[in-house]
């Protein structure tokens, strides 16, 4: 027996030195797992909660989400080429050459969009059947446009404003597809206005994310923001392939035609009418149209004349960068908040909404027109950053209620072609502007009064006329 338990012994013995070789080298390689799980949670929980979001009430399923992310994609890598091209153009030289620079890059850029984008909605609506390659090309031509730009500004060559012009029309070209596509990835349980309030604020997030990092780049050197916008424009790309396959179908559309005209109230007659315009939409959606006119003219307006104002007379304390920071976060942030409350509303009458959020702004350039200071520069900007993204989804919100189905996309690449001309106009009158901030928020201020007056009537009528028989619209 005790020869028996002699090996039992040394077996045991052994198996106990082998499990505690065994629980050791476990305890290592556990601990290992653990700190790279912790190391990794941050990253693929936050993706993980990303896609939860984007995903969520349906939107994952309909495909709606993938558009989301997307649209952010998109905004990380306008962000960045925007903080490339302000830093080139604007802040390397002294106000009066700003100005001068400015003006060139407007003249080259800008007013060669105001005779393309009309072209860009009639040019999209032939492409029913390519929307997702449309945005990819989009995309990949603002990252190779990105990397033009990139030996532009690293030589000083002349090439940087036909290339930013590109990268402009790209950039709104993408917006207006985006727009058309939206009504497709429409899940059953949210409506149009919710669903464009969210790609709007996942774009809004993904700038404020993307900002940070294009200054960290521009650090390194100049031409580093637009090396990233290159990597995320090519991202951009592939992603666009990735969206539903429904995107690509046209199966019931046809040509918006926006006029107020009672004849073509009821649907498209594309036999009677040869050149297609704003019709068929009714007299809420004209009218609504003019009202955000108005307010994207003011964006417009604020972003140049505030650019060289506040360089020229930055806030007290406070540095000319600084004081534009502050601003532009001021916008921003009045943007994402009024995105979020256009999401939460439940409205049957958006004209309501529009007449309101247009009378706000007004009260605001009155306030900085007659008592101008910092602190109401700042309430300015972000009081016409939240009206403006309230306004845009009413707007969104009409166009759901009152357009046919079988117009609705085409509808809402010609509204936002036309908002585009609008921030044009206004960016334009902006840089010609006398630094004087009481004379500037006067003319503003009277801009937006006569866009309020020309629609209040009709707005105030539409309303007036009932919304009980109507879907609702948010």
């Amino acid at each position: 027996m005790a020869a028996a338990r002699a090996p039992q012994g040394a077996t045991g013995i052994g198996g106990t030195k082998g499990n505690i070789r065994g629980g050791g080298s476990g305890r290592v390689s556990g601990s290992v797992r653990a700190m790279g799980r912790a190391l990794h949670f941050p990253v693929t929980g936050t993706a993980r909660g990303i896609r939860k979001a984007t995903h969520a009430h349906g939107a994952g399923e309909s495909g709606l989400g993938r558009l989301i992310e997307l649209h952010a994609v998109n905004g990380a890598g306008d962000v960045m080429i925007t903080v490339a091209l302000a830093s080139t153009v604007f802040f390397s030289v002294p106000t009066d050459e700003a100005r001068g620079r400015v003006a060139l890059y407007l003249a080259i850029t800008m007013a060669p969009f105001t005779v393309l984008a009309p072209v860009i909605g009639p040019l999209l609506d032939k492409l029913p059947h390519g929307r997702r390659a449309a945005m990819a090309a989009a995309m990949l031509a603002r990252a190779l446009l990105a990397l033009i730009i990139s030996g532009a500004v690293a030589s000083g060559s002349l090439e940087l404003y036909p290339a930013a012009l590109g990268a402009l029309v790209a950039s709104k070209a993408y917006g207006v597809v985006r727009s058309a596509v939206v009504p497709r990835l429409l899940p059953p349980r949210i409506s149009l206005v919710k669903a464009n309030s969210r790609v709007t604020l996942a774009g809004l997030l993904a700038t404020g994310v993307a900002a940070p990092i294009a200054g960290g780049l521009h650090a390194i050197g100049d031409p580093w923001p637009l090396y990233g916008a290159f990597v995320i424009f090519v991202a951009g790309t592939v992603l666009c392939f990735f969206l539903d396959p429904k995107v690509d179908s046209a199966k019931g559309e046809d040509t918006a035609l926006l006029a107020a005209d009672a004849d073509h109230l009821h649907g498209p007659h594309p036999k009677e009418v040869k050149r297609p315009g704003l019709r068929t939409v009714g007299i809420a959606v004209t009218h609504a149209l003019g009202a955000n006119a108005a307010l994207r003219w003011l964006s417009g307006f604020l972003t140049f004349f505030l650019a060289f104002l506040l360089r020229e007379h930055p806030m007290t304390g406070q540095s000319a960068a600084v004081s534009l920071g502050i601003v532009a976060v001021a916008a921003g942030v009045g943007n994402a908040l009024g995105t979020a409350v256009g999401s939460w509303l439940r409205q049957r009458a958006p004209e309501l909404i529009i007449v309101t959020v247009v009378a706000l702004v007004l009260g605001a350039a009155i306030t900085a027109a007659l008592f101008f200071g910092a602190v109401l520069v700042a309430c300015l900007a972000a009081t016409a950053g939240f009206c403006q993204a309230l306004a845009k989804l009413s707007l969104d919100a009409l166009i759901q209620r009152d357009v046919p189905e079988l117009v609705r996309t085409s509808a809402f690449a010609r509204s936002e072609t036309m908002l585009q001309m609008a921030w044009v106009l206004g960016g334009a009158i902006g840089i010609v502007m006398p630094l004087n901030g009481a004379l500037g928020f006067t003319l503003a201020a009277g801009v937006i009064a006569l866009g309020w007056l020309t629609t209040l009537r009709g707005l105030l009528a539409s309303a007036r006329q009932g919304t009980g028989g109507r879907p609702r619209v948010a």
